[in-house]
């Protein structure tokens, strides 16, 4: 188990040194060809510390990588801000933004599908600006109406995944407590089921709904996300929400447990036409 930057700086150690193995080059072998001291080389490997776009390319043009995916995705690892035309935007929000926060929409942005359980809220990626506001000032408490504004600017701003070409894949699994908890005022609640509704009509969105009547189910334990990256489900990696922190499971025992847990939800959950006909209900009667 480990927070989001030593994930990312793990995983992109893992690749590399792969990708030397695959070119039969030991660490000081690489090290030579581009220039720098063995140790320098283990530290990225290890994920000991953080490593620079440009080193990668380095690495990466010394190893033969020529895979533009791979080598888009490992740039988008390490920060860079060529990946797919999306730039690190919310690098402007750093004053307002934690760091796990910051490393959450990273990988968000970096992602191909994101598969996520909510129990309580709408997800951050269907959210209307008046319910984000309410949800982020049920959460952070008392907060000057400037970092509020920027906290919702972020959340919205964030949505662009959904819009992109390609666009993220979002497959989502409310809880029915999440449509029925009143947030923001009749009119606010109203306006945001009817959101859920035109969101859950794209067609790179799966939504359902887990009604009451499921009963018990493995997603008591609380919500979660999964995130999955392009053609590389080795670099997939579960994140759990806390009050002050998030964690970011990536061993493969915790992605299968999750993974198996949300296609039992899924099992369990209304049909993505049902779930819309139930959404649809309440939506009429807010």
């Amino acid at each position: 188990m480990q927070y989001g930057p030593a994930v990312r700086r793990r995983k992109l150690g893992a690749e590399l040194r792969a990708l030397r193995s695959r070119a039969r080059l030991t660490s000081g072998e690489a090290a030579a060809r581009v220039g720098w001291h063995q140790s320098k080389v283990s530290r990225i490997e290890t994920g000991a510390s953080g490593v620079k776009p440009a080193d990668v390319r380095l690495l990466l043009d010394a190893y033969g990588a020529g895979d533009p995916e791979l080598r888009e995705l490992l740039l988008a690892l390490a920060g860079s801000e060529d990946g797919g035309g999306r730039q690190n935007w919310w690098h402007a929000y750093r004053g307002v933004l934690p760091p796990t926060y910051r490393d959450f929409i990273s990988l968000e942005s970096q992602a191909s599908a994101m598969r996520t359980l909510e129990t309580s809220v709408v997800p951050g990626l269907l959210q209307t600006p008046e319910y984000a506001r309410a949800v982020t000032r049920a959460a952070v408490g008392t907060l000057e109406d400037e970092k509020l504004n920027a906290l919702v600017e972020v959340r919205l701003a964030r949505q662009d995944v959904l819009r992109a070409q390609p666009p993220l894949t979002l497959s989502a699994v409310l809880d029915e407590a999440v449509l029925r908890r009143e947030v923001g005022g009749p009119e606010v609640m109203a306006r945001q089921l009817k959101r859920i509704l035109d969101a859950a009509r794209l067609p790179h969105v799966r939504l359902q709904v887990l009604p009451f009547a499921a009963g018990a189910h493995i997603g008591i334990t609380g919500p979660f996300v999964i995130f999955s990256f392009p053609s590389r489900s080795d670099l997939d990696v579960v994140v759990l929400d806390h009050l002050t922190s998030s964690l970011y499971l990536e061993r493969k025992e915790d992605l299968q447990a999750y993974c198996e847990a949300f296609d039992s939800l899924q099992i369990h959950a209304l049909s993505p036409e049902d779930s819309l006909d139930c959404i649809a209900a309440l939506a009429g009667d807010a």
